[in-house]
């Protein structure tokens, strides 16, 4: 059982407790200054004042770290897509996939360069297929879950499904640090109009 799978099993020792928060401090200067992606592990550590030893002990990458700086957020952002659906269960597939997506846009309007680290591969990874990580894993079923429900065209069940999985697959893309800073920063669009045209693409009205 590694450090961070005894942290979940029991309180912190002082120590590591005062190392993590030593960590997460100098990340989110180092963030402030520079941004996620200009960051390195390396630069972390000599910020905290830490050898790089202790911190790869403590996170494995930079998007973990990242994920231990929102941790609190994304709880809440589950919590509030969780709520909505309750609220608007009597609603079409397509409202609450647009209402879902605008939830999910407001929280990366407030936390972006932090969504930036998250979604950034480790060196080793690269060379591999991108496995989701915890927050679009859970935000991919969630979408899964919704896409499923929207009226098919005769479509078995087994294309339904890998119909859903796909359209996950894309929004996400879409959704991502990279695409969406296009449609904001390069293209104008506003948050609003970003979520707009995501239903337009993916989820339309259908009367």
């Amino acid at each position: 059982m590694d450090e961070r799978q005894e942290a979940g099993a029991r309180p912190e020792r002082r120590d590591a407790a005062e190392n993590r928060q030593r960590i997460l401090d100098a990340a989110l200067r180092l963030f402030d200054r520079h941004g996620a992606g200009q960051v390195s592990m390396n630069q972390i550590a000599t910020e905290a004042q830490i050898g790089p030893g202790t911190l790869y002990r403590r996170y494995r990458n930079k998007s973990e770290l990242c994920l231990d700086l929102m941790k609190d957020n994304i709880v809440l952002l589950f919590d509030d897509i969780e709520a909505y659906l309750e609220t608007h269960r009597d609603d079409s597939p397509s409202l609450r996939l647009r209402g879902i997506v605008s939830l999910f846009v407001g929280f990366r309007e407030k936390k972006n360069r932090l969504l930036a680290g998250v979604e950034e591969s480790p060196p080793a990874a690269r060379a591999r297929p991108k496995a989701l990580s915890p927050l679009y894993g859970q935000l991919h079923e969630i979408l899964v879950a919704q896409f499923e429900k929207m009226p098919g065209s005769g479509q078995d069940m087994a294309v339904a499904q890998a119909s859903a999985v796909f359209k996950a697959d894309m929004l996400l893309v879409a959704l991502s640090s990279e695409s969406y800073a296009a449609q904001r920063d390069v293209r104008g669009l506003s948050p609003e109009e970003i979520v707009e045209q995501l239903g337009l693409t993916f989820y339309p009205e259908r009367n």
